[in-house]
């Protein structure tokens, strides 16, 4: 009997991880585009009146304009004009909403935007067995290597530290997904340990 309920609750467990995330992400996809139709409402409910199209493909139509609209913004940006507007609008709106800069950097790195890391590693910085998870940004001749602590959730900003090449261990993942581990306050950081002790059974 007690065979039984263990095997019961197991496999209901193991159901639950393998179902639990396809469930959350599917929620999280619908609030999103509730969220995006509910902001583009305007927009579409203009297109409909004026074409008389159903809904669903006036919401089509609207997010393509704005996505043409996004791609003619970048294309403006470019040009020597469309940088210094980009830099006196986003001057003016740091000094607005101090949490821009942080929320700009945060997405840029969740679509790709490369940053001047290196490469990851786990460092002593207190010449013990504490690890700080740290992007390395310089290399020096002696062995040493100047690092960036990053603090959570900002990837960008965190303490500097210059460190004796022992206390250094390089960890072979790529900077983008440390970036997003730090992003989250640290969770998914199983690969990162795993590589770590990988590493050192070697």
């Amino acid at each position: 009997m007690e065979r039984f309920r263990s095997f019961v609750k197991t496999s209901l467990i193991g159901g639950i991880i393998v179902i639990l995330p396809t469930v959350i992400f599917l929620f999280f996809f619908k609030w999103l585009f509730r969220l995006v139709t509910d902001i583009i409402q305007p927009l579409t409910n203009l297109v409909v009146i004026r074409s008389n199209i159903k809904e669903i493909v006036a919401h089509i139509l609207v997010l393509a304009i704005i996505a043409i609209g996004c791609f003619g913004i970048g294309v403006f940006v470019k040009t020597r004009l469309g940088k210094y507007i980009q830099e006196k609008l986003e001057n003016r709106i740091s000094k607005i909403a101090p949490g821009y800069g942080t929320i700009k950097e945060i997405v840029m790195q969740l679509i790709g935007k490369k940053f001047p890391f290196s490469s990851v590693a786990l460092v002593r910085i207190f010449e013990n067995d504490t690890l700080v998870t740290a992007f390395i940004t310089d290399s020096h001749p002696d062995g040493s290597y100047t690092i960036i602590v990053p603090t959570a959730p900002n990837p960008t900003s965190g303490f500097i530290y210059h460190v004796k090449g022992e206390y250094v261990h390089h960890i072979d993942i790529p900077v983008e997904e440390v970036m997003r581990s730090v992003i989250t306050c640290g969770a998914g950081s199983k690969n990162l340990i795993k590589a770590y002790n990988e590493r050192r059974k070697v």
